[in-house]
């Protein structure tokens, strides 16, 4: 999911049997047109006194074609559909997804890649490694489609649904029934974050926003199979004029993505991102801005069923000096922006998540503790939105939900927005330290 905030603020291909309908098939010629020619071979088998052999001909009988069987469309499909709806599992039916990008550790943890206990470690995180992989491939897929279907003049409310009604189709998991969300489907809801506001804005119920053509557009959400949550976000332009910001903050989360492993400072990684970022400046109505790392927004580990655990990544230098380890998830994200560098709380909140330690509060309001019923049996700890809780058909729950927030049960995550008339980008992708090599499990051809 977008940042942790610093202290302070393909067509579907049927089967051949589908195809090969419609092809005339040996023996059935159309309006007898063999049918002459077998006559005049029968009048020259006459004419030679072939006649009784032409009759012994006559009487065999020819043998009928069973009719193939149609399969239903999306079996044993090999291409994903547009707009996705084939289930990956079905696209691989041996359950081997694609690894991620692979890189071997560095200096004192190069020993890794070969150590036969690390090695036995690893073969032992079978189902761990299944269900990332899994969702990641879920996330290219649907971020694929989702980078040539969206357009200008779209509602941010269409490019979410789309995105999110595609994400439940490819992991088979709509949400609708108890509990369902917590199996699979989405890691967190979609963010897309428009201009100024870099992170956490997805629409509520009602929003008209329409994007345009001179929008900066971050899209950012998430895919998860048991809890175990792929966070991975792009940015989308329709203007090359921001050709040179996005360069910017992609070679920001890169840089990121390689400096970071097991025993290294996060403080050195933050440090190696800013020095990316900031070395590029963009062109905006005839002046030179230079591209800010956003400083209040960091990456963060991802733990089970919670998309932000206890480490953060920072993106510029200073600060902690806590190692990341063995075993650890990290979404490596990075934020650049032309206007302060810094963020603060703008717009309607959308976005929630109860809290893993929530306090044992007594509840007045009933709709709270209606409310909080529902979301524990349908989200648990992972992030919900408004829209979430509207298609499960509850309604009236604004109260009971600004209830749980005051209560300390459900935290809020409001948008957050730099000044106004700036633009922001945002990159990221999930990292997993494997005990032998680190995996980015996220990568794909596009970013």
């Amino acid at each position: 999911m977008a940042a942790q905030v610093a202290e302070g603020v393909d067509k579907l291909k049927l089967s051949n049997g589908k195809a090969s309908e419609g092809k005339i098939s040996n023996g059935a010629a159309p309006n007898g047109a063999n049918g002459e020619a077998e006559d005049d071979s029968e009048d020259d088998k006459d004419d030679e006194g072939g006649a009784p052999e032409a009759a012994l001909g006559a009487a065999k009988k020819k043998k009928k074609r069973k009719p193939k069987k149609k399969k239903a469309a999306g079996a044993g499909a090999k291409t994903q559909t547009s707009p996705p709806r084939v289930l990956v599992s079905n696209l691989f039916p041996n359950g081997q997804y694609p690894e991620g990008e692979i890189a071997d550790y560095k200096n004192e943890n190069s020993y890794r890649t070969t150590n036969e206990e690390k090695r036995h470690l690893d073969r032992m995180n079978n189902d761990f490694l299944t269900d990332y992989r899994q969702g990641a491939e879920v996330h290219r897929q649907v971020r694929q489609w989702a980078q040539k279907s969206i357009k200008p003049g779209q509602t941010l409310t269409e490019i979410a649904e789309g995105i999110e009604d595609s994400v439940r189709a490819l992991t088979g998991h709509s949400g609708l029934e108890e509990g369902d969300s917590i199996k699979g489907g989405m890691g967190f809801p979609t963010g897309l974050s428009i201009n100024n506001c870099a992170a956490h804005y997805t629409p509520n119920a009602g929003n008209k926003w329409v994007v345009q053509k001179e929008d900066v557009l971050k899209v950012d959400f998430g895919v998860h199979f048991n809890g175990r949550i792929v966070d991975s976000a792009f940015t989308m332009t329709w203007d090359p004029v921001y050709d040179n910001l996005l360069a910017a903050v992609k070679d920001a989360t890169n840089t990121g993505v390689r400096e970071a492993g097991i025993d290294v400072r996060v403080c050195d990684i933050g440090a190696a991102i800013q020095e990316a970022m900031e070395s590029y400046e963009v062109e905006i109505g005839g002046k030179v801005i230079p591209v800010k790392a956003i400083r209040n927004l960091n990456g963060h580990d991802i733990i089970p069923y919670s998309i932000h655990g206890g480490k953060s990544v920072p993106i510029v230098k200073g600060g902690d000096q806590t190692k990341m380890e063995e075993g650890e998830i990290f979404a490596i994200e990075t934020f650049g922006s032309t206007g302060k560098g810094y963020v603060r709380d703008d717009l309607e909140t959308s976005h929630y998540a109860k809290r893993a330690d929530a306090p044992q509060t007594s509840l007045r309001l009933s709709s709270a503790k209606s409310l909080l019923n529902v979301i524990t049996k349908n989200f648990g700890t992972l992030p919900f939105c408004r829209r979430y809780i509207d298609r499960l058909g509850q309604d009236k729950y604004l109260l009971g939900l600004n209830n749980l927030v005051a209560s300390g049960i459900v935290e809020s995550y409001p948008p957050l927005c730099d000044v106004k008339g700036s633009y922001t980008a945002q990159y990221e992708h999930t990292i997993l330290l494997r005990p032998t090599v680190k995996e980015v499990v996220s990568r794909g051809d596009d970013y």
